[in-house]
C-alpha cells in the first residue's frame, strides 16, 4: 500500500481504516495495531491513535484499558432496529424544525451545497459530514432537548457513514435526497417536512437492510 504523504493525515488514516471496516477486510473483533496500521499506512502512530478515537465516537471501533482498539461487533438487528427511532424522531424533529426557522434555511442550504460540491470530487469524508451536520441542524432547530439527546444516542454519523461507504448509493444521489426536506421546511409545511423526513430515514433503512440480507 502507498504510504500517505499528503496533510491532514488523521483523516486520511481514518478514511482508509473506515473502507477496510466496510469492505471487510477488517473483521468485527479483530484488533487494530497502531504500530501495525502506523506502519502499513506508512505515518507516525500519533494519527492513527487520533483516528481510532475518531472512529470510536462513530460507535465503529471500541476500546478497551491495557487491550487496545478493536473494530466494534454489530449484529444485523442493531443495525436494523435503528432506522425505525431514528425515522421517528427526524419526523418530529422536522415538523418543529419548519415551524422554528419560519422559513430560513440557509444553513441547511449550506450543508446541501458542501454536499453537492463532495460528491462532484467524490470525497466521501466530507460528505458524511455535511450529511451529518444537515441533520444536526434539523434536530438542534427543534428546540425539544430530550429529542436532541435521544438522537445523538443513536450514533447517527456512523450509521449514515456506514451507508455511503457501504452500499450501492451514489454521491450525488446521497445529496439530492435532502433536497425534499430542505424545501418542506423552507416553505414552513410542518406536515410535509415530517413526511420527507421519515421517507428519507426509510430509503437508507431499505439500504441498509438489502446490504444485510446479502
Amino acid at each position: 500500500m502507498k504510504a500517505i504523504t499528503r496533510t491532514v493525515l488523521r483523516e486520511q488514516v481514518k478514511d482508509v481504516l473506515l473502507q477496510r471496516i466496510v469492505r471487510g477486510e477488517l473483521q468485527p473483533g479483530e484488533r487494530l495495531v497502531e504500530t501495525r496500521i502506523a506502519q502499513d499506512l506508512g505515518t507516525s502512530q500519533a494519527p492513527v491513535r487520533e483516528a481510532l478515537r475518531d472512529l470510536e465516537l462513530l460507535r465503529l471501533v471500541e476500546s478497551e484499558p491495557f487491550r487496545g482498539a478493536r473494530v466494534r461487533e454489530f449484529g444485523e438487528e442493531e443495525l436494523i432496529e435503528v432506522y425505525p427511532v431514528r425515522a421517528a424522531l427526524e419526523d418530529l424533529a422536522a415538523r418543529e424544525a419548519a415551524v422554528r426557522l419560519a422559513g430560513d434555511v440557509s444553513t441547511l442550504e449550506s450543508a446541501v451545497a458542501a454536499m453537492r460540491a463532495a460528491a462532484k470530487r467524490g470525497d466521501l469524508h466530507a460528505l458524511v459530514q455535511h450529511d451529518f451536520a444537515f441533520h444536526r441542524v434539523i434536530v438542534e432547530a427543534a428546540g425539544n432537548a430530550v429529542l436532541t439527546q435521544c438522537w445523538k444516542s443513536l450514533g447517527v454519523e456512523g450509521r449514515i457513514t456506514l451507508t455511503i461507504y457501504g452500499t450501492q448509493v451514489e454521491p450525488e444521489e446521497a445529496a439530492e435526497l435532502h433536497v425534499p426536506i430542505l424545501e418542506a421546511i423552507r416553505a414552513e409545511t410542518a406536515a410535509k417536512a415530517g413526511r420527507e423526513a421519515r421517507k428519507h430515514v426509510e430509503y437508507f433503512a431499505k439500504l441498509a437492510r438489502g446490504k444485510a440480507a446479502r
